[in-house]
């Protein structure tokens, strides 16, 4: 099946709306009919800054880097950039096509 994939990059303390960016992306997509989405944490990053960002067990709560990451149709990902855009808000995205399917 063909489909896009959406990776959003974020701050884990980009907040919008009273609630973390990533929390509110993912809801926003759930409304849209979006199928699934998944947030995840990176354990080190960097941006293009070029500052490091690296999770240790005493690091400040907040500095760590989210992806938010979807597949979807290519309607539904324009939609969703649409949104986000209206919102005003500023994050780095990628957008490509894939094969999608499922297994057994």
């Amino acid at each position: 099946m063909q489909a896009w994939s959406l990776r959003l990059y974020l701050h884990e303390s980009n907040r919008h709306a009273g609630q973390p960016t990533w929390e509110w992306l993912l809801e926003q997509a759930r409304t849209l009919g979006i199928a699934g989405g998944s947030a995840f944490r990176a354990i080190a990053a960097f941006g293009r800054h070029g500052v490091l960002s690296e999770q240790h067990f005493f690091e400040l709560a907040g500095q760590s880097t989210i992806v938010v990451e979807f597949v979807l149709d290519a309607e539904q990902s324009a939609q969703l950039l649409a949104l986000i855009e209206a919102e005003r808000i500023a994050l780095f995205y990628l957008r490509h096509a894939v094969d999608c399917g499922t297994t057994g």
